[in-house]
């Protein structure tokens, strides 16, 4: 992973005006007040007999803690944010606001920052769709507070 091209690309998302309506984007996908992209995707895990997922994960895990020691230099020490209790909320019903209720099926938790100058939240987050399926290391930008 390369760390340089990541943190370009947070601060791109940090800059980029917030669409209108949901859509996908080169870099992932965006909709009202959030950007989302995918800055590492591992392979996918179809005919691993389990060992070469956990190393991925612990490599897509180290690769978040790199990045987040980087942003960390700019903003200070990340908030710890788990999603389970957002996932539990929306799967009871509650109508819970994006980006938050899409990432909690699949992000169990996020590394966050508040950034005031830009009036934006950044989240780092690791994807877990599935035990066949690809990680992916999420660069998350939004403007709605975590619920």
């Amino acid at each position: 992973m390369d760390i340089a091209k990541c943190l370009t690309l947070v601060d791109l998302l940090c800059a980029r005006e917030f669409p209108a309506a949901y859509g996908r984007t080169e870099h992932g996908e965006s909709g009202p007040g959030y950007h989302i992209a995918a800055l590492r995707t591992s392979e996918d895990f179809r005919e691993d007999d389990g060992s070469a997922r956990d190393e991925t994960e612990a490599q897509v895990e180290a690769d978040r803690d790199g990045l987040a020691e980087r942003l960390a230099e700019r903003w200070g020490r990340p908030q710890q944010f788990s999603l389970y209790s957002v996932l539990d909320r929306s799967t009871a019903g509650e109508d819970l606001a994006e980006p938050w209720a899409g990432l909690s099926g699949h992000v169990p938790d996020v590394h966050l920052w508040r950034v005031p100058e830009a009036g934006r939240w950044v989240a780092l987050g690791v994807s877990r769709w599935g035990k066949e399926l690809p990680f992916q290391l999420l660069g998350i930008v939004t403007e709605t507070d975590p619920p």
